[in-house]
């Protein structure tokens, strides 16, 4: 096991390096220029020289192998630099703003789970039934709705009959968690329902073929419960292609955060990467995404080792 985990995180290195070196080419060949557009501030026709000016402070007319270096060892000590646009450090704002991700994620993850297992267990034990018709109903419902048009909406449902919308900007769960949880809880429904989609199909799917399985037969015939039968011998069985699933399932999150961010107006990581595209903010993009990669590596991981924990007939070698 120690030796599976050695070669995994060693594997993550030049994962790491390559995405982060292809952004940063990526980044310096498209079109456009955060020097001018920070020297316009409205006008159409900014100073070249003022131009200039701006791309010698930020460091933007060195050598690109030069600029990449530096970036790449100041993030080897967890230092991304400081944005181009607003001259503060990207890693506080980083830590700002990951909190409000992570409680995203969580709330999306558990309503995900909440809706999903019910649905995909009751789809397959009454296979064919009202039950199984609703539950895939509900689960190509929400396969076909876009996760920003689920957010929206949400918002203009609860303003047209409610007459209320989610508040504004962040407040901690410490610091009010009933203003907190009325913030996220519904961009954590439009961001879990389109989770849930997915793994209730697949638990589903993968019941359907544990409840044929012949130690499921042998279990019925020595008379155990039902509820026993079904949560302790064949949902056990049927979840490690869930937990495949679980893993894929992170991108999908992360990549529905960012626009339900926007959505809600959440500073969140993902609208911090949004802000930083759209200003072509090199430093705050690279570090977003590298955040992204290393969490996306640490996750696949810990699916790969919840994998013994399921099955005790798999060994890593």
């Amino acid at each position: 096991m120690k030796q599976y985990i050695a070669r995994r995180l060693l594997l993550m290195i030049p994962l790491i390096f390559g995405v982060v070196s292809i952004v940063f080419v990526v980044l310096n060949i498209l079109p456009g220029d955060v020097a001018a557009s920070i020297a316009t501030q409205g006008e159409e026709e900014p100073d070249p020289a003022q131009i200039e000016a701006i791309r010698t402070a930020l460091g933007l007319d060195r050598p690109l192998h030069q600029q990449y270096w530096d970036w790449l060892s100041g993030a080897a000590r967890l230092d991304f630099g400081d944005s181009l646009v607003t001259g503060q450090s990207v890693m506080d704002d980083v830590r700002r703003r990951l909190p409000v991700t992570i409680q995203l994620g969580i709330m999306s993850l558990i309503i995900a789970w909440a809706i999903a297992l019910p649905v995909g267990i009751l789809s397959a034990v009454r296979q064919d039934s009202w039950m199984d018709y609703v539950g895939r109903s509900f689960a190509i419902l929400g396969l076909a709705m876009p996760t920003f048009w689920v957010g929206i909406l949400i918002i203009l449902m609860l303003s047209r009959y409610f007459n209320w919308i989610p508040p504004l900007g962040y407040v901690g769960f410490f610091d009010d968690p009933s203003s907190n949880l009325k913030q996220f809880i519904f961009p954590s429904l439009a961001l879990g329902w389109a989770l849930s989609a997915t793994k209730a199909r697949m638990i589903r799917s993968t019941m359907l073929e544990v409840l044929r399985e012949d130690f499921i037969t042998t279990a019925r015939a020595k008379g155990l419960r039902e509820f026993v039968v079904i949560n302790r011998h064949a949902l056990k069985n049927a979840m490690i292609p869930v937990i495949t699933l679980f893993g894929f399932n992170i991108g999908l999150l992360i990549g529905g955060s960012v626009l339900i961010e926007q959505i809600f107006t959440l500073p969140g990581i993902g609208r911090f990467l949004v802000t930083g595209l759209n200003s072509r903010d090199f430093p705050v993009i690279q570090g977003v995404v590298l955040l992204i990669v290393v969490g996306y590596a640490f996750v696949n991981l810990f699916v790969d080792l919840l994998y013994g924990l399921l099955d005790p007939r798999i060994r890593y070698a």
